[in-house]
């Protein structure tokens, strides 16, 4: 009986429905394996033998299973170093910027802040006009952060789209009564912001740790400017290093069949290498999202209007 209640409860579906629900299940379908091999061709040339991986072989599945480019990165006692390096240098700096941002949001999205408008507008000047390259870097120079783990953190301490988006959802879920019920008891803005606010803002926390963890794993730039002692360098600096040190070393000149031949097997290797180094730096990442994943949706859109 229950079963004949529920049929009847269902609603028939008409054929435009069916056939527009079909129409979009395949662009679907195509859109994800457009972006989804690219990866997955990563992940099985770096486990495949470089012969057949230069050769084209390797298309949908690996070829000849081989582990040596991986084996060869790890020889490099770099690797390690720079790896826990660029944790400490992202957990640090992610922490350094939600204990910039938030509280800066948080500030600006009170309506009862005087001048909330006049330093709004700083920092939305700072967002598209920066001083360049060659002043950041006298700063770095003249502030003694040269070659130190700030260089990479505090440059980047604030950033303005982020703050912007942080700040929306402020004034979108804490709301101002729910202020001043809390005045009402003796809380003050401080007091508020980490006993009421923060609980509250889940979803925004994760999105920013998401956006600025990412930031600082993947940045190499800033520190090829300001790092000097290579111990000190981030994975993404060590592996460019390595890249760049395996490419020079092919372009030297070949003079016998053999040199040739060991240049071409360098080469592939190489090449192999390259895929592994990116299934490497990506693995952080690839684990972190997973637990932020349920709030990233809510997150970005509670902020998607930046008024």
């Amino acid at each position: 009986m229950a079963k004949e209640v529920q049929k009847k409860k269902k609603i028939k579906r008409c054929r435009e429905d069916v056939i527009y629900d079909t129409v979009i299940f395949i662009i679907l379908t195509v859109l994800l394996l457009i972006v989804a091999y690219p990866l997955y061709f990563i992940i099985i040339s770096s486990i495949s033998d470089p012969t057949a991986v230069a050769g084209g072989q390797v298309v949908w599945r690996p070829i000849g299973i081989n582990l040596r480019g991986y084996v060869e990165v790890f020889k490099d006692d770099r690797i390690v170093r720079s790896f826990i390096n660029s944790l400490i240098y992202t957990f640090c700096g992610t922490l350094v910027n939600l204990g910039v941002t938030l509280p800066t949001a948080y500030a600006l999205s009170r309506s009862k802040f005087k001048g909330k408008g006049f330093v709004t507008t700083f920092y939305l000047i700072t967002m598209f006009i920066g001083g360049g390259m060659i002043p950041t870097y006298l700063v770095v120079q003249k502030t003694g952060l040269l070659d130190t783990m700030w260089s990479l953190i505090l440059p980047g301490a604030l950033g303005v789209y982020n703050m912007i988006v942080a700040r929306t959802f402020f004034q979108q879920n804490i709301s101002e009564e729910l202020y001043e019920a809390a005045e009402i008891d003796g809380c003050g803005h401080g007091r508020f912001f980490f006993s009421i606010a923060l609980p509250l803002s889940g979803a925004i926390i994760a999105i920013m740790v998401l956006y600025y963890g990412v930031g600082h794993w993947n940045a190499y730039f800033n520190a090829l400017l300001y790092m000097q002692t290579e111990s000190k360098f981030p994975l993404q600096l060590v592996l460019r290093s390595i890249l760049v040190q395996n490419e020079s070393q092919l372009n030297q000149a070949a003079t016998s069949a053999a040199a040739r031949e060991a240049i071409e097997k360098q080469r592939q290797l190489t090449e192999l290498m390259k895929y592994s180094l990116i299934i490497i730096s990506s693995i952080p990442v690839l684990v972190m999202y997973p637990f932020i994943q349920k709030h990233f949706v809510k997150g970005v859109m509670i902020g998607s209007v930046k008024g």
